[in-house]
């Protein structure tokens, strides 16, 4: 029942206005939840959801799948941890509404804000302890990246590491194999980041996420994001698969 209510509260804006189109999302999304090849335990599939509005870019679609994801059992700490990754992999640009939504509904059920700082680095190891995770995902091949790599990649290799690793994954809320799991779906959401889809595919196989919960993760977020999107990241899961094999 919470399921389908939250199915239908993602089509409250235009239910009255366009009850044919309700119906149709609603039943699908409903359908898709409820698949029995596809399952995801609800707090995952909240994680991913959340994960793939912010690449997608869906704010209304988000504001509106909120209460939902946190009945889901996905905590607001875990929430504002995938709304601030995000900024790695969409910018601040296009996180920060993202942002504001978030601290607006918390506001509203009561959260009190800011919640207490889960940042585990300082100026000093942040560049060390981000390439370790680095290295914890994607293997030794990423060890000091930055100096092995081009000269004129040198920057951005490092920043790679100390920023997006280093200030983000590196931060509590969420484990590893989570942050790469929402990392997946923001690239899958975005399109045309195929590339980074599957590495990314690759660096989840390697954390335990394995072909399978990807081709879930993948179907339970489908709705969001169409088709065209949606198969582009299966055969990405699919090419990263075969690379390990």
């Amino acid at each position: 029942m919470a399921e389908q209510q939250k199915s239908r509260g993602l089509c409250a804006g235009f239910e009255e206005t366009d009850p044919e189109l309700a119906r149709i999302v609603s039943a699908f999304m409903d359908e898709v939840q409820h698949e029995e090849a596809v399952q995801l335990p609800a707090r995952t599939r909240g994680l991913c959801v959340a994960a793939t509005l912010l690449g997608c870019q869906g704010i209304d679609a988000f504001r509106a799948e909120l209460p939902g994801i946190l009945d889901a059992g996905v905590t607001p700490v875990e929430l504002r941890e995938v709304v601030y990754q995000a900024v790695d992999y969409v910018g601040i640009g296009r996180a920060l509404p993202f942002v504001n939504a978030l601290d607006e509904v918390l506001t509203e059920r009561g959260v009190e804000l800011p919640f207490e700082a889960q940042g585990t680095v300082v100026a000093g190891d942040r560049l060390q302890k981000g390439n370790q995770a680095q290295v914890d995902i994607f293997g030794e091949g990423m060890r000091g990246a930055w100096e092995t790599c081009p000269s004129e990649r040198a920057v951005v290799s490092r920043w790679l590491a100390a920023n997006c690793f280093g200030d983000y994954y590196t931060r509590g809320g969420l484990t590893l194999a989570e942050r790469e799991m929402v990392t997946f779906c923001y690239l899958a959401a975005q399109g045309g980041c195929e590339p980074q889809v599957t590495a990314h595919a690759g660096g989840n196989l390697r954390m335990g996420n394995d072909k399978a919960f990807l081709y879930a993760v993948v179907h339970q977020c489908l709705p969001y994001i169409g088709y065209p999107r949606s198969l582009n990241a299966l055969g990405c899961v699919d090419k990263a698969a075969e690379s390990q094999a």
